[in-house]
Formats: structure tokens, sequence, C-alpha cells
């Protein structure tokens, strides 16, 4: 097996494991007890803080060479959330994020560039996130001006038109605006500009949520072909359950702010263990009609709490349908110091959930 050399430097690339976890010394990124809290303030001459928005409320995550990590949940649970932290666009309120055993929390200027180099990421507009004034060719290499990863202009060029075919594109579209390509295309650009620096860790926040359902699987399909040949990780932030099926390693699902359970996805889809999976995957079309009729639809009552005021307790007692007065507040072995909060146990190999009841 070949671990993990080096910490990210300006001088190249770590070299990472050729193998799929199960070794600490596959890790790349380790989050520790992340939370990360937008303050609330009122007044209009004198600012002062209120509350605190509690986007992300004490998350561990790992995820090792190779590997895909499918983070799940409902719009507003803190999946984004968590994805623009790593990449440092959200300030942590408090936590670690150790990206090759550096805690980049801490990190600002160049050494913060020197880091970001080996972090990429594929937004969920492929229409909003390029610039409509620069050609697909500028949109792809700005990474490469920007890391002082060229030669020349004509090895500029070169990396370009390999990054473009790398995607499945034309060299001859370096020259061609925003506008001129399609919805499918343009996430292209997106995951060519996201490669360019040769990263370790790929943030891709619902990457194929805003196309089609067939230009879904050609991106997919493109995501799975790069991971097998750069071996890079990704974090795959999404809501389509059926997609992170396909392409993760493992699920973690995600509700107001917490991580409620954790698994392989087989295991996971197969034997969802914490209520608030069981109700996403219920959710889930079936392509078979007969079985579509005849399963039952787990409908939860209410609506998501504001991370502003969270409940005490287990966050999703609210609206949880097999919920007890423990957990409004539960104590004991099964819960953390911290209001009483169910904390992840697992209940059979790999397989975590954060529920008193399980």
């Amino acid at each position: 097996m070949t671990e993990v050399a080096n910490s990210p430097d300006s001088a190249g690339a770590p070299v990472p494991s050729t193998s799929r976890g199960g070794q600490d010394s596959d890790v790349i990124l380790d989050i520790r007890n992340l939370k990360v809290h937008f303050p609330v303030r009122r007044g209009f001459i004198i600012r002062r803080q209120v509350g605190a928005v509690k986007a992300v409320d004490g998350v561990n995550l790992t995820i090792r060479s190779g590997e895909t990590v499918g983070l799940v949940g409902e719009s507003g649970s803190g999946k984004t959330t968590i994805g623009r932290a790593i990449l440092r666009l959200n300030k942590v309120t408090t936590g670690e994020i150790d990206f090759f055993g550096e805690d980049i929390t801490t990190l600002d200027g160049s050494k913060l560039r020197r880091v970001r180099r080996h972090l990429g990421t594929v937004f969920q507009d492929p229409y909003g996130a390029l610039n409509p004034r620069l050609t697909a060719g500028r949109i792809i290499g700005e990474p490469l001006i920007v890391h002082g990863l060229t030669k020349n202009k004509q090895d500029y060029e070169e990396q370009v038109g390999q990054l473009l075919e790398t995607v499945g594109l034309n060299r001859s579209m370096a020259s061609r605006y925003p506008h001129e390509f399609s919805g499918g295309q343009r996430q292209r650009i997106g995951v060519a500009r996201a490669i360019a620096a040769k990263p370790n860790l790929l943030v891709l926040d619902e990457p194929v949520s805003a196309l089609d359902v067939s230009i879904q699987a050609q991106i997919i399909n493109l995501l799975d072909d790069l991971q097998s040949e750069f071996n890079m990780a990704y974090l795959f932030i999404a809501h389509d359950l059926s997609v992170v099926r396909h392409i993760s390693d493992k699920v973690m699902v995600m509700y107001l702010g917490k991580i409620v359970e954790v698994g392989d996805p087989d295991e996971l889809y197969n034997n969802p263990l914490h209520p608030y999976t069981q109700a996403l995957l219920s959710a889930v079309p079936l392509p078979n009609p007969r079985m579509e009729r005849q399963r039952e639809r787990i409908v939860l009552r209410g609506d998501i709490p504001s991370p502003l005021t969270p409940p005490a307790g287990c966050v999703f007692h609210t609206r949880c349908p097999i919920a007890v007065e423990a957990c409004k507040g539960v104590r004991g072995p099964f819960a953390d110091n911290e209001g009483g909060v169910p904390d992840l146990r697992e209940i059979s190999a790999g397989h975590w959930a954060a529920c008193i009841k399980v």
C-alpha cells in the first residue's frame, strides 16, 4: 500500500494512497467537531449579537484518498455550509479541518492559497458559475495562472486543450463563451476548471441537480472516470438519493446541522436505522408501479425547525414519528454533554446512527 507521503506544498501534489479506505494513513481530510454559526445582529447604530444561526453544529467527517463521501439531507440542513467551510469560503466558528494533517482553519494569505491548489469545487448552477465575459479557455486556465502551473503560453494552451478533451469537449471550444454551450457542456467546463490544478479533493455541491436526467448520467460517468484516472477524493453533496447511492463509497445523512446516520450505501439504503433516513428513502419513487402503490410512505409532520433556535435533545424529535419524552433532552450513555443530544453509535459494522430508539 502506498501511504500519503506529505502534506500539500507549493512544490507539487501529495502522493495519495492507491487503496480505498481502511487505513488511517489514507485519510486526507479529517473534520472534528465542526461548528459554523452565523451571528444574528440587531440595532442601527450599535449592532449587537442577539443569536446565531447554527448551520453546522458539531460535525465529524473523514475522507480517505480516492473515496467518495455522499452528504444528503433536506435543503437548509447545512450540507453546502460544510463544503464551503472546507474551501474556507465560510468562517469556522469552532472545530478543526485537517487537510493532510494540517489544520486549515487557521491559515490565511499565501499559506491558504497553497492549500487551495489541492482543493477543487464544482458548483450547482452551471449557468451562474461561469463568468460570461470570459471564454471557456480562460475559465479553465485561470487556476493554472493563479497557481503558476504553466511554463509559457504554448504550455498554457496545451494544458487547456488537454483539459477540454479530458471532460469530453473539443479543443476548438476554448474560444467560445458560456452562452454558446448547453447546460451539460457548461458543467463539463466547470469540472475541467476544478481539476485544472490536479486537486486531491473535489467538493461537488449538487453538480447535477440543475441538469436533465440524461445529462446527469453523463456527468456522473465523467466524475467516475476522472476519479479512476486521477485518484481524487470527492465530497458529493446532493439531495437526490439515487445518485448518491450510485457514486458514493460512504453516505452521511444530515439534519439541522448534525449528522444523524452514516453507513455503506447498500447497507444504509436497504436497512435505514434513523427515522429521518427512513422518511427520506420512503419519498424516493420506485420504478415498479405495483411496488410503489404497495409500500408505506413516512410523512413527516411539521416543518424543519429554525437553525436559529434548534430543539433541545434530538434535533429531529419535533417531527419524528417514534419520538418519546426522553428524546426532548436525552441523558445517559447514549448522549453527549451538550444538551443531551444523542451521539452517533455504531449499531452494526460500519453503520452508525444517532437515535436512542435504535
